[in-house]
């Protein structure tokens, strides 16, 4: 399944929409261009019916909020529903402030496609007083992040993966287990942000919950194969943008540890 869908984004190139934040702009625009899909970076309440229009689908990452970011982003959510195109919701630090998992739990009362965030930010918007420091999640249960994965997933409706050591993605009937990634991901900033992009471009061009996985597990196969040629955040920032590019359908197939859980 990962295969076709790798291969899918490489032939339709989507066009992902992001309103996303000021730290990843960069990386994240540079994770789309190099997995093989389309990024377009804009704000503006003025355009979004527009650009919403054209684009494949949308990625709202929460990173650095202001009352205009919030208000863009609560209405590229309603546009994007009523033209039935696919929402990526990263709840950036959800959990650290009110703000945030007020904004996180007001989009996703509007509906989003899938979910995605660390151990901490699923906690939080669960009401499980997830413990998030800055933006990153400050604890990780793998038993209980197969459990938040399933909870969050019926209680919002949406598909939900929890990235961590090993990720979980649910739709609140199947759970997978992806165990692909390197702990050097947690070296280099925006690194859980350049996913959720990724996925705003793997949902566009298959079902949503097959499009999460193969996402996670294709950028946890790039990052490993930029740890093999690079042992030190800098450079393997680089290399890691290089093998979203390098990897073929047949790598990914090939390299993928992915296991759906018996429940």
């Amino acid at each position: 399944m990962i295969r076709e869908a790798l291969k899918l984004v490489r032939k339709k190139r989507p066009l992902v929409h992001n309103i996303t934040n000021f730290v990843v702009m960069n990386s994240t625009a540079n994770a789309l261009l190099a997995i093989g899909a389309s990024p377009v970076m804009a704000h503006a309440q003025e355009e979004l019916e527009e650009m919403i229009g054209i684009a494949d689908s949308v990625v709202i990452n929460i990173g650095t909020l202001d009352k205009f970011w919030i208000d863009s982003m609560i209405k590229a959510t309603k546009v994007a529903n009523d033209l039935n195109k696919p929402i990526v919701l990263d709840p950036v630090g959800a959990g650290a402030t009110r703000l945030r998992t007020e904004t996180a739990l007001k989009i996703l009362e509007l509906g989003v496609t899938v979910l995605r965030g660390n151990f901490g930010e699923i906690s939080a918007l669960l009401g499980e007083h997830g413990k998030t420091r800055g933006v990153d999640s400050a604890e990780y249960n793998e038993e209980k992040a197969k459990e938040l994965a399933l909870k969050a997933a019926e209680e919002f409706s949406t598909v939900v993966a929890v990235t961590g050591k090993v990720d979980y993605v649910s739709d609140g009937k199947r759970v997978y287990a992806v165990y692909n990634g390197h702990e050097m991901l947690g070296r280099v900033t925006g690194t859980g942000c350049m996913v959720s992009a990724i996925t705003g471009a793997f949902i566009a061009v298959v079902e949503p919950l097959i499009g999460a996985v193969s996402a996670i597990a294709t950028f946890g196969i790039a990052a490993e194969k930029a740890y093999e040629e690079a042992k030190t955040p800098g450079s393997f920032h680089v290399r890691l943008y290089d093998w979203l590019y390098l990897l073929k359908p047949e790598d990914v197939e090939k390299l993928a540890r992915v296991r759906e859980i018996e429940l």
